[in-house]
């Protein structure tokens, strides 16, 4: 998509939102279920059903997802889109671009194996390998971008709030 034609279709998003601040809110909804025989959870994707499990190096089989590997993949799967639209809109031209991300857990507070090892991720790393003949300045400005608008990065990067509830039926 060209610049023009991208800032033509958000346009008009961009002038209802800032004269209607509530129309711009929006409550994105995830939905799994635990199966009965294994220990997984089913995830209702959009494009049909994703099945996590248990990570090997915590006594699961490897035949299915890992939460934490889709964790990363929507991390890349936002930055790269971000980085899509941020190089259309300033007209950069990417011959091509990989995004890729690592992160590092510490699989003993997962385990419960020591109570002062956190759980979760202790490092992301997010890269982008591009090819451009973009100058050196104008390739920061990209990725100052990303950093921007990239709405899994600010999640990972800053917090939310969260609430935690238990239904019983």
């Amino acid at each position: 998509m060209d610049t023009n034609s991208f800032r033509s279709v958000q346009a008009p998003l961009r002038d209802r939102y800032k004269k209607d601040a509530k129309s711009a809110f929006l409550t994105l909804k995830a939905k799994g279920t635990l199966d009965d025989t294994t220990v997984t959870c089913k995830v209702e994707t959009g494009r049909g059903l994703a099945t996590a499990g248990i990570h090997p190096k915590c006594g699961g089989s490897g035949l299915y997802l890992c939460s934490g590997d889709m964790l990363l993949e929507a991390l890349i799967a936002c930055a790269g889109v971000s980085l899509k639209a941020a190089a259309t809109m300033l007209d950069i031209p990417l011959k091509s671009a990989v995004v890729s991300a690592e992160g590092d857990v510490d699989l003993r507070g997962t385990l419960g194996v020591e109570d002062d090892v956190p759980v979760g991720f202790k490092e992301i790393r997010l890269y982008f390998d591009i090819e451009t003949d973009a100058p050196k300045d104008r390739q920061d400005e990209l990725l100052q971008l990303v950093e921007r608008y990239c709405v899994v990065y600010h999640t990972l990067n800053n917090s939310p709030k969260f609430d935690v509830r238990m239904n019983a039926a």
